[in-house]
């Protein structure tokens, strides 16, 4: 399993939300550049960025901060995302150096624009975040940085695209609140799609719930920056 220590850029500066709500924002005081190279320090292979502002606004907006990080020189591949919605925004990051990037609320919005980037760039390369609200336990992807309901689920979506892709799966309900991951719902993705390479992502809060998870990878933010375990004990946990 990979482990993804998660990094999400609001205003330049590291931040962890709570269920998705950018009004209940805690901001760690961590130069990024500096963190990624703790990161790789501590043996991470990948690091997760999120530029919230661009999730929030539907387009890039850390563009520059994100370069940064390209450029600092930690041994690190970075997974990239936060509303990536062109093509040439995904090329420009590739291009730049970003190892793979996520497309959230177009894989719902415009599945077919996708699938020909999926071609385009190769299913190494893009990675589909599919964020989900449980409704009457059915996962509904949600959308525009978690505030609008795509009013389709997970398998409805997911079902558009090549079984093999990167999906990472959220439950927004836990995401921020270290309660835990969705196990059940993780299971139903393994049952259901069993060729995507999952990333577990939202409520890790302890060596257990990693330890727990079968996932390809798995995404970690609150649990690191608040000290419930070091980057070295998780990786050790999901070894």
């Amino acid at each position: 399993m990979i482990l993804y220590p998660a990094m999400d850029l609001m205003r330049g500066e590291v931040v962890r939300l709570k269920q998705g709500r950018f009004d209940d924002a805690t901001s760690y005081s961590a130069d990024p550049a500096a963190a990624l190279a703790a990161f790789a320090a501590a043996g991470a292979t990948w690091a997760h960025v999120v530029d919230l502002d661009g999730a929030h606004a539907g387009t890039t907006v850390q563009h520059q901060a994100i370069m940064r990080l390209v450029r600092s020189g930690a041994s690190l591949a970075l997974q990239v995302g936060g509303g990536i919605r062109r093509r040439d925004e995904v090329a420009r990051l590739l291009d730049a150096g970003v190892a793979r990037v996520v497309v959230g609320s177009l894989a719902a919005d415009d599945p077919r624009r996708v699938r020909g980037w999926l071609e385009e760039f190769g299913t190494e390369q893009l990675a589909l975040a599919l964020d989900v609200s449980l409704v009457r336990g059915n996962p509904v992807v949600m959308t525009a940085g978690w505030t609008k309901s795509a009013a389709r689920s997970l398998w409805e979506v997911a079902a558009e695209f090549p079984p093999d892709v990167h999906l990472l799966v959220t439950d927004i309900g836990r995401d921020g609140m270290l309660e835990g991951p969705n196990l059940t719902l993780l299971d139903d993705v393994a049952e259901r799609l069993p060729e995507a390479r999952v990333q577990a992502s939202g409520g890790v809060s302890s060596l257990d719930d990693l330890r727990r998870l079968s996932s390809a990878g798995v995404i970690v933010g609150r649990a690191l920056w608040e000290g419930r375990f070091s980057l070295e004990e998780a990786l050790d946990a999901v070894a």
